[in-house]
């Protein structure tokens, strides 16, 4: 049988068409999260469509809470007849209707990346399929597709699409707080924008002495004892260096530490007797 390719998906303002089932799902989980005041921030493609006008066809909602919100989202999700799983307690779960999901993140997977009460707090008020909700500023979903750079898939032109779109209004310094240490991959997604948009000055001046004054001083100085991070960027393509160069598997660490992580919720007993 001839090998088929699903299409790539293409950049365009054309708003995608959901399935009646699907759209009630987000519709409600989003009803129940603001019914509940859980603090939480729609992001993914609503959030970049929010900044840039881009819709892109997606087969989740993506919420982004704290960790320690995780547990009792996922419980009064249960009790409205919504199945959760946990799918990874360092960043990921999951809510099901049927064939249609909402994920529930609080960092990325690699937790280098950790959700706080301050992304929730910054993030601006907007309406997703004619719900109130708070959607996460440009500067988080910048920080939260840095590590997005897998061969399967990749959000450089995310991070590019939010720069060009909203770059002079954003808060940089706020950007550079949430890299930290990792300022590397902001470089490197910034040298990928200055690419694509020459003639763009949406990146402030200062931003590229900054981080190319931490590279200068690097290159002129090098670390003989700083650790391998390719595992950070995407374990599966840097394998080679961890099973058989023998190098540091970094991820594991930021794994380890990842605190606190996701916990199951309390299962209500159906007849058990209030408290």
């Amino acid at each position: 049988m001839p090998h088929t390719h699903k299409p790539l998906p293409v950049s365009s303002s054309q708003a995608p068409q959901f399935a009646p089932e699907q759209e009630h799902l987000f519709r409600e989980v989003l009803r129940i999260l603001n019914g509940q005041e859980v603090p939480c921030a729609v992001s993914g493609a609503f959030a970049l469509h929010e900044h840039t006008g881009i819709w892109r066809d997606t087969k989740d909602l993506d919420i982004f809470l704290a960790a320690d919100q995780v547990s009792r989202t996922m419980q009064a999700l249960n009790e409205l007849g919504f199945e959760t799983e946990i799918c990874d307690p360092v960043w990921l779960c999951k809510a099901r209707q049927g064939n249609y999901f909402v994920d529930l993140i609080s960092g990325m997977s690699n937790a280098v990346v950790r959700v706080d009460q301050s992304w929730i707090d910054r993030a601006s008020q907007s309406e997703v399929l004619g719900i109130t909700v708070r959607v996460l500023a440009p500067e988080e979903l910048i920080a939260s597709k840095l590590f997005v750079a897998f061969r399967e898939r990749f959000d450089g032109s995310d991070i590019a699409h939010v720069i060009y779109a909203a770059g002079d209004r954003m808060d940089w310094q706020r950007l550079l707080n949430l890299v930290g240490d990792h300022w590397g991959v902001l470089l490197w997604s910034l040298t990928l924008f200055h690419y694509v948009y020459p003639s763009s000055n949406a990146v402030p001046k200062w931003i590229w002495s900054d981080l190319l004054a931490k590279l200068h001083a690097e290159l002129e100085s090098p670390n003989s004892e700083a650790p391998f991070r390719g595992s950070l960027i995407d374990e599966r393509i840097f394998a080679i260096d961890v099973c058989e160069w023998n190098l540091e598997n970094l991820i594991e660490k930021y794994r380890a530490q990842a605190e606190p992580k996701i916990e199951e919720p309390a299962l209500k007993v159906i007849g058990e007797p209030a408290a």
